[in-house]
C-alpha cells in the first residue's frame, strides 16, 4: 500500500469483509486514474492558448538589409507562413505607391490573417524627398508604432522602414522608441537597405543580403511574378 492520499465512500466498505482490499483497489484506481488525468491537470495552460489561436509567447526583432535582392521577398515569406498558423499579420511597405504586386493579391485571397497596405507615390523618392512624400511616410509611422505596441498582430513587418529612415522620411529616434514599446508577444520585422547602426544594435536578428551578382547588371528587366 502506498499511501497515497485517496477519498473514500464509506458505503463502498459496507460491501467489503476488510478494509485491505479496499487500499488496494483504491490504490490501482488512483495509479490509473492518475496516469490518464494528471497530464491534463499539468498542460500548460499558456501552450493551450498557443495551440488554439496561434501567436508567440516572445516576439522579437528581425531587420533584413544589405545591397542584395531578397529583403522583402524574405519578409513576405515570413508573413505567409505566419498567417498559416492563424498568426494575425500586418504589413506596412513605405516608399512604395504601385498596386501591381503580387503579395497584395495574394494576401486579399488569403483572407482577413493578413493585411498588406502600401505608403507612398507611384513616383519615385530622392533623398530629397517631396513634402508630400514625407507626410505620408510619417502619417503611416505613426499608425505603424500604435499597431506594434497594441498587441493586435502577431507579427507586424515595416517593408523598406530602413531606406525610408536612411532618406530621412522618418526621424530614427522614433523608430528606436518604436522598437522599445513593442508588444510583448509581437514579431517585428525591419526590411531595406541601408540600417542605421542603432537599429542593428537593438535588433535580435540581423541579415545582410550581399550582391554578388544580379541579372539586372545584364539588363534584365523586372518580371511579372518574381519582382512585382
Amino acid at each position: 500500500m502506498t499511501g497515497r492520499n485517496l477519498c473514500f465512500d464509506p458505503f463502498f466498505f459496507m460491501f467489503l469483509d476488510s478494509w485491505e482490499p479496499a487500499f488496494y483497489i483504491f490504490d490501482r484506481w488512483w495509479l490509473v486514474g492518475e496516469k490518464i488525468c494528471r497530464p491534463c491537470f499539468e498542460k500548460d495552460v499558456t501552450n493551450m492558448h498557443d495551440e488554439r489561436v496561434g501567436g508567440l509567447k516572445k516576439g522579437l526583432v528581425q531587420v533584413y538589409t544589405g545591397n542584395g535582392k531578397g529583403k522583402t521577398t524574405a519578409s513576405l515569406g515570413l508573413a505567409f507562413r505566419a498567417a498559416g498558423h492563424d498568426f494575425r499579420v500586418y504589413v506596412m511597405q513605405f516608399m512604395k505607391g504601385q498596386t501591381v504586386y503580387g503579395e497584395l493579391e495574394a494576401a486579399r485571397r488569403l483572407g482577413p490573417n493578413i493585411v498588406i497596405e502600401q505608403v507612398g507615390r507611384k513616383a519615385f523618392v530622392t533623398r530629397e524627398p517631396e513634402p508630400q512624400d514625407l507626410e505620408m511616410a510619417r502619417e503611416a509611422f505613426q499608425r505603424a508604432r500604435v499597431l506594434v505596441a497594441s498587441g493586435d498582430y502577431d507579427l507586424v513587418v515595416l517593408d523598406e522602414l530602413n531606406c525610408a529612415v536612411d532618406y530621412g522620411l522618418i526621424p530614427l529616434e522614433e523608430v528606436k522608441a518604436m522598437i522599445r514599446d513593442k508588444a510583448y508577444h509581437t514579431e517585428l520585422v525591419m526590411t531595406g537597405r541601408g540600417a542605421h547602426p542603432d537599429i542593428i544594435e537593438l535588433a535580435d536578428l540581423v541579415t545582410e543580403m550581399r550582391e554578388i551578382k544580379h541579372y539586372y547588371n545584364e539588363g534584365q528587366p523586372a518580371r511579372k511574378g518574381i519582382e512585382s
